[in-house]
């Protein structure tokens, strides 16, 4: 039979077992059967793709990764070696048949696919709008910029016509910025909430959808030219609009009408979340042939429909991220690169070297459009080089379209293996140079010395808190009401209240100073507001409090702390500990994300730190008048070295309000009397005021070890408020020896962890005082 341009078909025959080998009886049968083999199973195939994938990605990666390349680096590699330009041919044969590529293609592409609805849901269109003028501007110049010139060279230089078409279609990629690539790469790097991380997160919300529409207009533009825009095309486009149209008009409303009926603090129903994840496996295969190639437009949208956040939002991104993200993603960037036919490039084909010159000089041109204004802004020149690296990294978004195309066979298979090449190292590359340019702490290291030693008596004490809980807000503010501050000795309290960030990709910090529009879901910073500006309004004129919320990945919450406490010129940061107790003293809970936490701010805080613990007392009902014929009682345990001198000038600053009896207890040694040293003079000079004061309660403990301090502090423990220790990380001394083997929580000291211990009878509160460490 002949076709209509002449050509005679010819049958193909397909041979098929019935019924189909999918589970094998195991491996083992193999010695005891020599007509069985287990690999002519398919289950058994897959499975062992899977595991090789895995293995190669983590094998090379546990080397890359020293050199600062990221894992998709090492997943490509995984599959260059799994590729036919690498496996032997007997392995090719057996490994890579057709059906275990078109089972493994296909769960590849249900990654990807599952990676861009997930990256719409997490996406928050309102931040188009509130974005800076300067990332605004930054975008705009750097797809403008490139574009123009890549489509003005291309059109000028090009040879050959059909490679005219090819370039033409491949041009968006050379200077896209994709906001999950660089979501993905600013989390990797850890820079998330850095501002150099802002800038470029804020700049690629704008960038990604300029690269989006440039490239779909190019699209358009480049079929009109070709005169190949058919009736039908027309036709698939508007079909393509009804249904966006069909997501957002009508699929969302109902979304946000479930929303609505859920309880605050409750979780969505489920049936939402199924109904959401059948339309979207719906939007993939039970689309008409003619949208097929819309898909992951229409799929994109429906992730931006979703509404953001809690408890939809974040819903579908704790189910589905990690199986999406950490099992499917990789197999399909795996496989994408097990596309690759021969390893070295073909650089005498012609199409290859305009690729290569192409994509090289646009991004170039983009890196340049992008530094020039930085630099014009007056930017450090460092972090201006590291944000125009972060807009022109590649990563998995280009992949998928070079991959497409080259499927589509819109690529030949040269062009391809150039183009895998350039997305390789635009990712490989960029993290390299990135860690080189930019050291998120730099900005820690010139900042002046800010300890409470060196704040004068009668200025205002910046301090910054930090609220992850609600009786975190009654615990800080009784601390602060036992150290009863006046006019003479004023507190600025800075409240940062964290909040974890939870299927959204893009964190925020919110000064509710500037910003009197309430922010939807998170109504629990209104109420630590309230709080505090009740606190400040029994306090007049000895208390100024600001408000704050910061909502971000709990690992780079330190981030937005030492930074408030950098701008506010701060003190004193205090930190909750991450154990808490009910009113009777009982355990509570227990927070490991707290205390990692804690211990990152311990680590690079650019000023003293002190950590809360509270036993429960402190929770009592907090005064409503501040001049209660009422006083508390302080103690300070000194023992010596700079935490300690600094919590001593803490205790000393509240003991100057007549309405705190503070209590400072020495511990000796026995065979440290009569020694004198520098730090002993020191120490002696901070306890002057102590031993002289009138209003200080001075007391020296003579003790041969630990166990004496033990017995010594557990007598104190039920009769005073507030106990302030020095943290004194690794210091060991005759008054604390024998206690450090026993320490459950070494991160805040061998004092600090004995007067956190579950085993201690009084509901006395602790705070654990370290100085800032010198730079």
């Amino acid at each position: 039979m002949n076709n209509i341009t002449g050509h005679r078909r010819y049958p193909i025959e397909t041979c098929i077992w019935v019924p189909p080998k999918i589970n094998s009886a195991g491996f083992l049968k193999e010695f005891d059967d020599n007509k069985y083999k287990w690999l002519d199973y398919a289950s058994p195939r897959l499975q062992l793709l899977i595991v090789l994938i895995f293995f190669l990605t983590q094998g090379s990666h546990y080397f890359l990764k020293r050199l600062g390349l990221p894992l998709m680096t090492s997943q490509i590699i995984a599959g260059v070696l799994l590729s036919e330009s690498v496996l032997p041919k007997s392995w090719s044969q057996v490994l890579m048949s057709q059906d275990n590529v078109q089972l493994l293609s296909t769960l590849g592409e249900f990654g990807f696919t599952f990676f861009v609805f997930l990256s719409g849901v997490k996406m928050d269109l309102s931040m188009v709008t509130r974005v800076g003028s300067k990332a605004c501007y930054l975008a705009i110049i750097s797809i403008l910029v490139p574009m123009l010139y890549a489509m003005s060279s291309i059109l000028m230089f090009s040879n050959k016509q059909k490679g005219l078409t090819s370039i033409l279609y491949l041009s968006p990629f050379f200077y896209m910025t994709s906001f999950p690539v660089i979501h993905c790469l600013l989390t990797e790097l850890k820079i998330l909430n850095s501002e150099l991380g802002r800038l470029a997160h804020s700049t690629a919300i704008i960038a990604d959808f300029l690269s989006f529409f440039s490239g779909v207009g190019s699209f358009f533009a480049l079929r009109a030219i070709q005169g190949i825009l058919r009736p039908g095309f027309f036709l698939e486009l508007l079909s393509v609009l009804f249904l966006i149209f069909v997501v957002m008009v009508v699929l969302r409303p109902v979304m946000l009408l479930f929303v609505k009926l859920t309880p605050e603090g409750q979780q969505v129903n489920q049936t939402c979340i199924y109904a959401i994840i059948v339309v979207f496996l719906m939007s993939m295969r039970v689309i008409p042939e003619g949208f097929n190639k819309y898909s992951l437009i229409v799929i994109y949208v429906l992730g931006l429909a979703v509404p953001k956040g809690p408890p939809l939002g974040s819903a579908l991104v704790e189910k589905f991220e990690c199986i999406a993200s950490g099992l499917f993603l990789p197999i399909f960037v795996t496989t994408c690169s097990m596309r690759l036919q021969r390893l070295t490039p073909n650089l005498k084909n012609e199409m290859v070297k305009e690729h290569v010159v192409f994509a090289t000089t646009t991004l170039l041109v983009k890196f340049l459009s992008c530094l020039g204004p930085l630099l014009y802004k007056k930017m450090h020149k460092r972090d201006a080089l590291a944000v125009s690296l972060l807009l022109c990294s590649k990563g998995v978004i280009e992949l998928a379209a070079y991959t497409f195309m080259s499927d589509g066979k819109m690529l030949s298979p040269e062009v391809f293996h150039a183009g895998l090449m350039f997305v390789v190292f635009g990712a490989s590359i960029v993290p390299v140079l990135l860690r080189r340019f930019y050291d998120p702490s730099r900005k820690y290291a010139g900042y002046q010395i800010r300890r409470i030693m060196d704040a004068k008596l009668d200025a205002e004490l910046q301090i910054v808190t930090c609220i992850h809980v609600p009786s975190n807000v009654t615990s800080v503010i009784n601390m602060l009401n036992i150290s009863y501050p006046t006019t003479e000795t004023p507190l600025a309290i800075n409240v940062l209240h964290l909040v974890k960030l939870s299927g959204l990709a893009t964190p925020i910090f919110l000064s509710h100073q500037k910003r009197s529009k309430r922010l939807t879901g998170y109504s629990y910073s209104e109420n630590v507001i309230l709080s505090f500006k009740k606190f400040e309004g029994n306090h007049f004129g000895a208390v100024t409090s600001n408000a704050f919320t910061a909502i971000c990945p709990p690992e780079f919450m330190h981030d937005d702390i030492c930074t408030l406490a950098l701008d506010k010129l701060a003190s004193l940061i205090v930190l909750p500990f991450h154990r808490t107790w009910y009113i009777d003293g009982t355990l509570e809970s227990e927070d490991h994300t707290i205390r990692n936490l804690n211990l990152r701010v311990l680590e690079k805080a650019p000023c003293s730190v002190g950590i809360l613990i509270d036993h429960g007392n402190i929770r009592r009902p907090i005064h409503s008048d501040a001049r209660a014929e009422s006083y508390s009682n302080v103690a300070m345990l000194f023992f010596g070295g700079n935490d300690d001198r600094e919590a001593l000038t803490l205790a000393k600053r509240m003991a100057r309000n007549k309405k705190v009896r503070l209590t400072v207890a020495q511990f000796i040694s026995k065979s440290d009397e009569g020694e004198v040293d520098w730090e002993k003079i020191l120490d002696s000079e901070v306890l002057r005021d102590a031993k002289c004061s009138e209003y200080i309660n001075y007391i020296k403990h003579v003790v041969n070890d630990g166990r004496g301090t033990v017995n010594v502090v557990h007598s104190m423990v039920n009769e005073f408020d507030l106990i302030i220790v020095g943290r004194r990380y690794n210091i060991e001394d005759p008054q604390t020896s024998g206690l450090k083997e026993w320490s459950e929580f070494p991160e805040i000291g061998v004092m600090g962890d004995l007067l956190a211990s579950k085993d201690l009878t009084g509901k006395c509160s602790v705070l654990v005082v370290q100085q800032q460490h010198k730079t």
